[in-house]
This record gives C-alpha cells, sequence and structure tokens, in this order.
C-alpha cells in the first residue's frame, strides 16, 4: 500500500466526503477507510478492527469522521487510538457536537466520552465541536411538515453546512495538533418554529406550526442552548440557501 498523508475515516459518509473533497482539491494525498466498498476506497471495519492497522500504516494523519449511533462511539475510537499509536501517527482529528457536555443525550454522552479518550489517549490530537448538520435538521422537521399542524419544540438551532464543517477540519488537518479547538456553529441561530416554515415552504407546504414546550431534562437543556455557539457563527451556507439547492436537485 503506497505511503499517503491523511487517512479519512468514515470517509464515504456525508461529512467524510467532503472531507476528502477538500482535502483532495487542496492536493493532499488521501486514503479512505469504509466498512462499504467503493472505487478508491480501503476496507476496514473500526467495530472489529479489521483491516484498520493496514488503513492507518504509513499516515501522518488522521481524521475520525467515523461514526456510531448505537453507543459503541468510543469502542471504535479505542480502536483507531490503538491502530494509530502502532503506526506512528502524529496527528489525530476528531469532530464533536457542540453541547456534548451539555446536553444529556445519550448519543452526546458517547461522543463526550470519546473526546475524553482521544484527550487522554497520548496522541496529538484536535478536537472539533461543530453544530447540527442542515441535513439532519431538514430531516427532523420534513416529517412533521406532513401534518395539517405542526408540532414543534420551543428552542432554537444553530444549522451548520457539511461542506463548512469540511472547510474547518481541511484547514485543522493541515495544522499542528491544538487540543480541544474553539467550537464551529452555522452562520444563524434560528427558532423551531422558523426552521419548520422553511422546511414547509420549500416543499411547498403551508401549514399552521404550533411551538411546545416540552418536559424533559434534554429539552431543558435544548431550550437554554447548550447545544449552541451563537459566539462562533463560523459557517457561511444559510439553511435557506442550503433548502434552495436541495429543491434544485
Amino acid at each position: 500500500m503506497v505511503d499517503v498523508r491523511i487517512l479519512v475515516t468514515g470517509g464515504t459518509g456525508q461529512l467524510g466526503s467532503a472531507v476528502v473533497a477538500r482535502l483532495r482539491a487542496a492536493g493532499e494525498e488521501v486514503r479512505v477507510l469504509s466498512r462499504r466498498a467503493a472505487p478508491d476506497v480501503v476496507r476496514g471495519d473500526l467495530r472489529t478492527g479489521r483491516g484498520v492497522d493496514s488503513a492507518v500504516a504509513g499516515v501522518d494523519v488522521v481524521v475520525h469522521c467515523a461514526t456510531d449511533y448505537f453507543g459503541r462511539e468510543a469502542e471504535l475510537a479505542a480502536t483507531l487510538v490503538e491502530a494509530a499509536r502502532w503506526a506512528g501517527v502524529t496527528h489525530l482529528v476528531y469532530v464533536s457536537i457542540v453541547g456534548v457536555d451539555r446536553v444529556p443525550l445519550g448519543y452526546y454522552r458517547t461522543k463526550h466520552e470519546t473526546e475524553e479518550l482521544i484527550a487522554s489517549s497520548g496522541l496529538p490530537h484536535t478536537i472539533q465541536r461543530a453544530t447540527q448538520f442542515h441535513g439532519l435538521v431538514r430531516t427532523l422537521l420534513a416529517g412533521a411538515t406532513r401534518l395539517p399542524v405542526v408540532p414543534v419544540p420551543r428552542v432554537s438551532f444553530q444549522p451548520v453546512d457539511v461542506r463548512d464543517v469540511a472547510r474547518r477540519l481541511t484547514s485543522l488537518a493541515q495544522d499542528d495538533p491544538a487540543g480541544r479547538v474553539p467550537d464551529f456553529g452555522g452562520p444563524e441561530v434560528l427558532t423551531a418554529t422558523e426552521l419548520a416554515q422553511a422546511v414547509g415552504e420549500a416543499n411547498g407546504r403551508f401549514r399552521r406550526i404550533v411551538p411546545l414546550k416540552v418536559p424533559g431534562e434534554t429539552f431543558r437543556a435544548y431550550a437554554d442552548g447548550g447545544h449552541l455557539a451563537p459566539e462562533h457563527r463560523d459557517g457561511e451556507i444559510t439553511f435557506q440557501e442550503y433548502l434552495t439547492e436541495h429543491a434544485r436537485m
């Protein structure tokens, strides 16, 4: 296997593929690790460790975009960290989520646990937290906008485009390890009502939207803005621009 400078895990996913495209456009030699077979992809499975040692061999930098929604995020990272140590990787970049230490959501807890694992691993690293992706917010609201009356939680979001996050991760991968860096957020903080209106209009559905106060510890943390980074509006592509672009696709 020919040595390359940067490995991207989850490189065929939504964020990973955007990172790979950015890195290659910047002239970097990139290796892609994925469980799925695809052209120019090294197959490997962080859940079992199969193929991971070969994937990190000869690599200087790893951008860890692979994720797990079933509570095994830290296990995947531990497998990667161990392989990276043996391979002599000099920089591990990990993308996390704004508010993982403030919002008591299971997935957030595993992301925070993974941050701590990487921070204590001894590997030179950079941890970048980002706000919720445009695509996730759109998916969450698209189903609700099919209802005659659209209930939404009385919370706000700061959606960010994956291409903007990929731009930041590319820059970090090309720079020295920096530990946990400032959060990265979308250009606007919008209420769920505003976002639902935008999604409904983009789909040609004009519905009555009813904001509701949702009980529970998780939604209290959301209502308090624990998932937001209003002082870091670093993204450039707005939610409306994203919706307009995807309406043409």
